[in-house]
């Protein structure tokens, strides 16, 4: 009898649990898709992009220029008396030591833009995500790179990429 009373107990708890459990609303949005596929994510993506190329093309041609003045440099090195060999060498480094700051400066430049699109899409994302939660009575929005499969009628991805390209046509970053 007194197991009897535990399995009705333990039964009726199982059937209660699964049932409350049968109501939530669990939703995927792939957060990487949104980000790259908004008209801003991509509008950001572009300009950075083209930011580095250009950039990178400019420190290409200024690593030429510091490789070839080198090669003379050493080339004339028998030429030329000590104290002007110091004075070009130097002039060199400081060339060098010019080149790298620069270049730092322009991918830090770069990397903070980024960073600033990205921190900028993503507050934009959350309120939408929080109105279609409450909208459509959804649990959780779980994201889809941690997801390992489910149905694709529970995918939000596009709407959310609707929401968000009304809401924030373009950044703007200069």
């Amino acid at each position: 009898m007194k197991y009897l009373v535990k399995y009705f107990v333990v039964t009726f708890l199982l059937i209660f649990s699964t049932q409350s459990f049968a109501e939530q609303k669990i939703v995927v949005m792939d957060l990487k898709y949104v980000l790259n596929n908004s008209k801003a994510g991509k509008g950001a993506q572009d300009f950075l992009k083209k930011s580095f190329e250009t950039n990178n093309k400019k420190f290409t041609s200024m690593e030429k220029k510091l490789k070839k003045q080198e090669t003379d440099l050493l080339e004339k090195r028998t030429i030329l008396s000590k104290e002007e060999y110091k004075k070009k060498s130097d002039s060199l480094r400081k060339s060098v030591r010019e080149y790298q700051s620069q270049r730092k400066k322009a991918l830090t430049k770069i990397s903070t833009q980024r960073a600033e699109s990205r921190e900028i899409l993503m507050s934009k994302i959350m309120p939408i995500v929080d109105i279609y939660i409450k909208e459509n009575k959804i649990s959780i929005v779980m994201d889809k790179k941690t997801m390992i499969g489910g149905l694709t009628e529970f995918d939000i991805t596009n709407q959310i990429v609707d929401a968000l390209n009304k809401e924030l046509p373009s950044l703007n970053l200069k």
